[in-house]
């Protein structure tokens, strides 16, 4: 099995080298560096499979170098952040960002979450467990091609078009739009999301999946998926 090459960018220097050393241990191979410039150019250089992202480091913060990693990739991130503040959460989930952990974290908590995140872009690069069945959508091939009004989700190609238009999604965008056209109609709570988009069956932050449904309006149409106050979302069939 390759090994696995995480991207870490992390000013403090006895955390960058402590979690370093856990994230070895466990058997990743780790590219650290002290800010944001330095690791854009290492980005740029190695294309890692992974990036872990200090909010707080010189040079290029870490939501402005997740921006500029989305831009070109669709490469996993995570953030880190020192405080469980929503603007830090927010904007870096905005900015692309997968998920996030909160300062001080525990590395095997780290370690959990990293291959959380890794397990779901594995399924979104070609076998998809996200999608459940034909589901009652407007119409659908036997290429697994299922249409809601102009949007088309091709769950074996993993291709979205709006109007004919191809849609760019990240895979955790792509998951979670599958989890949606599974079922159209039927409201999906937030934990419902979160165990099965983001793998946390002993529950996590909804503003994970808040951001994220809202980033994917952005892209399928702000109406397509409605908010259904107190339960959670749904996919207009």
């Amino acid at each position: 099995m390759a090994e696995t090459h995480v991207l870490f960018v992390e000013d403090d220097d006895v955390i960058r080298e402590a979690t370093t050393l856990a994230l070895e241990r466990d058997g990743f191979v780790v590219t650290a560096m002290p800010d944001g410039l330095s690791g854009l150019e290492s980005f740029r250089a190695n294309r890692p499979d992974i990036a872990l992202l200090d909010v707080m480091v010189p040079g290029m913060d870490g939501v402005s170098l997740c921006r500029r990693i989305r831009d070109e990739s669709t490469v996993p991130v995570i953030m880190l952040s020192a405080r469980a503040d929503s603007i830090d959460v927010v904007l870096g989930l905005e900015a692309g960002a997968d998920d996030y952990v909160t300062k001080p974290f525990d590395g095997s908590v780290l370690v959990a979450r990293i291959r959380a995140v890794l397990r779901r872009f594995g399924h979104a690069g070609g076998t998809q467990n996200g999608a459940h069945g034909s589901a009652d959508a407007d119409d659908s091939d036997e290429r697994g091609v299922l249409s809601f009004g102009d949007l088309e989700v091709d769950t074996e190609g993993m291709e979205v078009r709006r109007a004919g238009n191809p849609v760019a999604l990240t895979p955790t965008e792509m998951r979670l739009l599958l989890e949606f056209s599974s079922a159209p109609g039927t409201v999906l709570s937030r934990d419902r999301l979160l165990e099965r988009v983001w793998d946390y069956d002993w529950g996590g932050d909804t503003r994970v999946v808040d951001v994220h449904v809202q980033r994917l309006r952005t892209k399928i149409g702000q109406d397509r998926i409605e908010t259904v106050r107190g339960f959670g979302y749904k996919l207009k069939a």
